[in-house]
């Protein structure tokens, strides 16, 4: 199963309307450090405030009519659940997600805002999921994954399409639905592009699972990358294999590395969660070093503004 450029192109259409074609806007500050123009692909803009939607819609606009009457469920480690939950209410359709504790009070109730029923299980997205295989057996309900699904990954890589053809991407990698629809693209139109997936050092299932050659768990941990934690998926078929042939290097960042790009992006004004923040903590850090125009993906603002608060104070 895999995803390809016309599949991009055919959801683009699809979603047309239903979500915001985000801006782009340079980083003034990394580019007169770095000498090369940075730009932030402002996702986080997204009307849910997540690149998540792209996905969720398009899943959802793909589904036919049986199948939404009886209802659609994911796990979520809360972006993914916003998005469906929106997606769902905006096209009258039953949504249930399922979260694990560690998925922040904010997210949760966020989902609670938009009418979707809020199951909470376990201490782990590999839990969560155990309980949406429950609601498919038992109610017959439609499951629309937050990553390893084609609608979801051709979704997420509308994304691509918006960039044009920088030198690099550097993309948040979690699940591996945003790295691998974003690569698909950019990949089809500039093969040249690095694209560069990033995440935390600790409970990396996709790195982890790249590095191991097949899907792999890993321990679940807390992280200010909280959105980018969670399991692939044992029997993943779309997202590992597009990731391990697409992504051109997955890094590694640590909390301090995180948090810095937090407060770097605040200063400029731009208010994301700590995914989001993985592009500009890598440039900051060294490393990756940019040798051309060189686009961050801002994937969400879904942080906790006490937090994010915290985290701001810390450079005084």
């Amino acid at each position: 199963m895999t995803v390809t450029l016309d599949d991009i192109r055919a959801a683009a259409e699809r979603i047309r309307g239903h979500v915001v074609e985000t801006p782009l806007v340079r980083d003034e500050a990394l580019s007169a450090r770095l000498g090369q123009p940075v730009w932030l692909k402002c996702e986080y803009r997204q009307t849910t405030g997540a690149f998540k939607l792209r996905g969720a819609t398009n899943a959802i606009l793909s589904l036919p009519p049986a199948a939404l009457a009886r209802g659609v469920v994911t796990a979520s480690t809360g972006n993914h659940g916003r998005a469906l939950a929106h997606a769902a209410r905006a096209l009258d359709v039953p949504a249930t997600v399922c979260l694990s504790r560690l998925v922040p009070e904010n997210k949760v109730q966020a989902i609670r805002d938009l009418g979707a029923a809020v199951r909470i299980t376990g201490a782990s997205q590999d839990e969560a999921m155990q309980e949406v295989a429950r609601a498919v057996a038992q109610q017959g309900m439609t499951e629309i994954p937050p990553f390893d699904h084609q609608a979801v990954v051709a979704g997420q890589g509308t994304i691509g399409l918006e960039i044009g053809t920088p030198e690099a991407v550097l993309v948040p990698l979690s699940g591996g639905g945003l790295a691998a629809g974003i690569a698909v693209a950019v990949k089809a139109l500039s093969p040249g592009t690095r694209v560069i997936g990033l995440t935390m050092e600790n409970g990396a299932a996709m790195a982890a699972s790249l590095a191991a050659g097949r899907p792999v768990e890993v321990a679940e941990t807390a992280s200010l990358a909280d959105s980018l934690g969670g399991g692939i998926g044992l029997q993943n078929r779309v997202t590992f294999p597009l990731c391990r042939d697409l992504l051109d290097e997955v890094i590694l960042l640590t909390e301090a590395e995180i948090a810095q790009g937090i407060r770097h992006l605040g200063r400029a004004g731009h208010v994301v969660e700590g995914a989001a923040s993985v592009g500009a903590a890598a440039l900051l850090a060294g490393k990756v070093v940019p040798q051309g125009p060189t686009v961050i993906i801002l994937s969400g603002a879904n942080i906790d503004p006490a937090l994010h608060a915290r985290i701001m104070a810390e450079a005084a």
